[in-house]
């Protein structure tokens, strides 16, 4: 009975030591490119880095400022689209999960979420830049594609985990249900929504491809939507390219703000799911 119970807790302790190693394996990419970004982008970051557009080619200096506007601003319409959009359509489906437009909504947000990045870019290309010509606004439109599954299905997520008393006891009350649902349903789901909101936000932001189908580029700070605009991902892919060492260490620079950009905004959404206890 001894030598059981031994080679049962044996067992166990490799086990154990078996999935300790590989969740070290897992991590120990991530962490190798981390370290890396970290060491060659950081001794690039200065104010002026950040405040400077960039110098002509084979001249010394200049920043990132006109990919940081572009990135900011693309990002923001972004969000302006997708987020009213994606959070009715989340009401809609956790509010009607057995009906057949929800259940074909769903279907279709679902072969959205994993439809390539390129293809998006494609697809909007097509549509608006051939016609309109390349702008900032089409960069957005592709990125508000992009974003707009990961908020549909936070939101329908989160609202599914309320237990139904909450909405009950408020119509019980006499409450329309469309304040029902604005002023008791959403507000109780906003932890969730939020954080839905901020991991879309992060899956974007570093997105390139898109950008080279849309927005195109710009060396110049410009805040003009309706023309070309440039972006961290695409001054990145383009510098990284360059036989200049002045603009490949920039790269390396706008590599590492992104890289915060996009951690900040992960570990954002952690700490909020984990205060209100939420699964996404």
């Amino acid at each position: 009975m001894d030598a059981r119970i031994k080679l049962r807790n044996t067992k166990s302790i490799l086990f154990k030591a078996l999935i300790i190693f590989l969740a070290f394996v897992i991590t120990l990419p991530l962490i190798v490119v981390l370290l890396y970004i970290i060491k060659m982008g950081v001794v690039q970051v200065n104010w002026s880095f950040l405040v400077h557009a960039p110098t002509p080619e084979g001249v010394a200096g200049g920043g990132i400022a006109n990919a940081l506007v572009g990135s900011l601003l693309m990002v923001g319409m972004s969000a302006v689209v997708a987020i009213p959009v994606g959070l009715l359509a989340g009401i809609y489906l956790s509010e009607n999960p057995g009906t057949r437009l929800a259940y074909y909504t769903g279907l279709c947000v679902d072969i959205l979420q994993g439809v390539p990045s390129i293809v998006v870019g494609i697809v909007i290309y097509f549509w608006i830049v051939k016609p309109f010509g390349f702008s900032a606004i089409s960069g957005s439109i592709a990125l508000a594609i992009m974003m707009l599954p990961i908020v549909v299905r936070s939101t329908e997520q989160t609202l599914l985990l309320l237990p139904d008393s909450l909405k009950e006891a408020a119509l019980s009350l006499g409450v329309p249900y469309h304040r029902v649902i604005m002023k008791v349903i959403v507000p109780c789901g906003f932890a969730g929504i939020l954080s839905g909101i901020i991991l879309s936000i992060a899956r974007i932001i570093g997105e390139t491809a898109p950008l080279l189908f849309t927005a195109l580029g710009n060396v110049y700070i410009s805040t003009k939507v309706t023309g070309p605009m440039d972006s961290l991902p695409h001054l990145i892919y383009f510098y990284s390219k360059s036989p200049y060492q002045d603009q490949i260490d920039q790269a390396w620079g706008a590599s590492f703000i992104l890289l915060m950009f996009v951690l900040i905004l992960n570990i954002t959404t952690k700490l909020i799911t984990r205060k209100w206890n939420i699964q996404l």
